[in-house]
């Protein structure tokens, strides 16, 4: 049995009520991003990226147009304190991006740290150390003046060796573990550090808040993130970093509600790649304010690559249902939502090309690089119409009649099923010439003259059924009605013409045409063709026998 009471709320509320943040509607602009792929993503994978993938990694960051990367803690290992020099001493780092790295408030890791990062042309130096109640009681076993005395000594040696050491540098800190550290406490001890940097407009200095493990709902963390934007020192001149994991599932919530409670910026993954259940996932954050109409200043315009790029490089995979980039979150199998879709597409390019409000899309796939054949409509045993016809049209130009349109879903429907697999479109296309295009069993026309009448239009059909040809002669009110009429003396057919549609192939002069026709059999149903010819008479008596020979 599972046993609840052996656990108990690890958080605490700040000791006032904190809740502006509730007043705001929407993240309303892109926060400073910090990648920390390389470093706390790198940490988290069963096998760490070698120097070239990480180089590569490096690369895509600058590409997508982060301008802070951590590149590691590189007093920890010699393959961590090899790849920041490699960027150093190549290189590599553009002039608007700053790196960062990280340290434990340890004086001999801290001299490490710089040493590492001589020479780079702008750094950001995180320290930290665990300030939580679990943490302090647990692992340390120190008191609150022995934590705090920990963070300003570390923040006293950063200042001393930036002063000392070649480089442009930032100062960065962390109370970790600050989700279950008594807000007052926190407040105390970055205040505390704040001091002896002194930050200014022109240096300012980075406080960051982290979730480093999920203790609560999101909306405790945005009230702790608001106390200590309320309540800390110098606060025009510090940057408020946010960085969350996802323990709770809610890592995304955090930080959103965390940016409306004050932070100024966020360090999270591609794809929420982190230790345990990950960190946060940059392009979710970044995705769903593009969605809003918010430019995220990060570019995810070719997601497929940045997908193959990261899978490549980390050995990870990105599921197929993960916000925005996995290969299904665009797909649409069930048929009401295809016809939907369908429709949604027609309704903004004739209606209001400029908005997307397309029903299930949130984007538009383009926008990330996904295609409607391939990424939207897709069909299997559970689709519909909407889908099978949106294929037809949109990449083979088919505008079946509606009721036609049934017919064909149906037809796909049934193979799917059948076959147990997916239908692609070039098989959905296939299934509709072999099923209902120019049909020519066991009815066919072998030739057909017109004349005009006084009574209508007069015909002369040749036709085979089962091996045997006759020719016959009638009357209609035009080419396809006295076709019809001919036919039906010919072999005593019973069926009513209800249906004729035709269209252009193409927009030349000698294009083919096709043409659908629908006719109802004497219990009421349908049956349907289609002919395609250059001459549109005769596309239109292909489409008839075509009917005719499914009945």
């Amino acid at each position: 049995m599972m046993n609840p009471g052996k656990y108990q709320r690890q958080y605490y509320m700040p000791p006032e009520v904190c809740l502006d943040w509730t007043k705001k509607e929407y993240v309303d602009k892109a926060p400073a991003w910090c990648s920390v792929d390389l470093r706390d993503g790198n940490q988290a994978l069963v096998i760490p990226m070698s120097l070239e993938q990480k180089v590569e990694f490096f690369k895509l960051l600058v590409q997508i147009g982060f301008k802070e990367i951590e590149v590691g803690f590189p007093a920890a290992s010699e393959t961590e304190y090899t790849f920041l020099r490699t960027l150093i001493d190549q290189n590599l780092i553009p002039e608007d991006v700053t790196i960062q790295v990280l340290t434990q408030a340890r004086e001999h890791i801290i001299r490490k740290t710089f040493e590492a990062v001589k020479g780079a042309p702008k750094a950001i130096v995180h320290v930290y150390n665990s300030t939580s109640v679990a943490q302090r009681e647990q692992v340390f076993k120190k008191s609150k003046e022995e934590i705090l005395k920990i963070a300003v000594d570390g923040a006293k040696l950063l200042k001393e060796l930036a002063d000392e050491t070649e480089g442009n540098f930032q100062f960065e800190y962390s109370p970790e573990s600050f989700t279950g550290t008594e807000p007052e406490y926190a407040l105390e001890v970055c205040n505390a550090v704040l001091d002896v940097w002194q930050p200014t407009p022109e240096n300012k200095c980075i406080i960051n808040l982290p979730v480093t493990v999920e203790l609560a709902m999101p909306h405790v963390y945005a009230s702790q993130v608001e106390y200590m934007c309320k309540h800390m020192k110098y606060r025009d001149n510090v940057i408020v970093s946010l960085h969350p994991h996802n323990d709770r599932g809610c890592g995304v919530a955090d930080t959103e509600m965390g940016i409306l409670a004050g932070a100024d910026r966020i360090e999270g993954t591609l794809f929420g790649n982190g230790e345990r259940t990950g960190n946060v996932d940059i392009v979710t954050l970044a995705m769903n304010m593009y969605s809003q109409g918010v430019d995220p200043k990060l570019d995810f315009s070719d997601m497929p690559h940045v997908c193959e790029v990261y899978e490549e490089c980390t050995g990870m995979h990105i599921n197929e249902r993960s916000p925005y980039s996995g290969a299904l979150v665009f797909a649409a199998f069930s048929g009401s939502h295809q016809d939907a879709i369908a429709k949604g597409m027609h309704w903004i390019e004739e209606k209001d090309p400029n908005h997307w409000t397309v029903p299930y899309l949130p984007i538009d796939p383009t926008d990330v690089g996904r295609n409607y054949d391939a990424d939207v409509i897709r069909i299997n045993s559970q689709s519909g119409k909407g889908g099978v016809g949106y294929i037809l049209e949109t990449k083979y130009g088919l505008n079946l009649p509606a009721k036609m349109r049934e017919a064909m879903g149906y037809t796909a429907k049934a193979v799917s099923d059948h076959l147990h697999k997916e239908l692609h479109p070039d098989e959905i296309f296939g299934l509709f010439k072999r099923t209902f295009e120019n049909v020519v069993e066991p009815y066919s026309i072998n030739e057909v003259h017109f004349q005009q009448t006084d009574n209508g239009i007069s015909t002369k059909v040749t036709s085979t059924f089962k091996g045997k040809t006759i020719t016959t002669e009638a009357i209609g009110n035009g080419r396809l009605d006295a076709v019809s009429n001919a036919l039906k003396k010919a072999y005593e057919l019973k069926y009513s013409l209800e249906v004729y549609q035709e269209h252009a192939l193409e927009r030349s002069s000698s294009s083919k045409a096709i043409a659908y026709v629908g006719i109802k059999k004497p219990d009421g149903s349908m049956a349907w063709g289609a002919g395609v010819d250059p001459d549109i008479i005769r596309a239109s008596i292909d489409a008839l026998v075509t009917a005719i020979n499914n009945r």
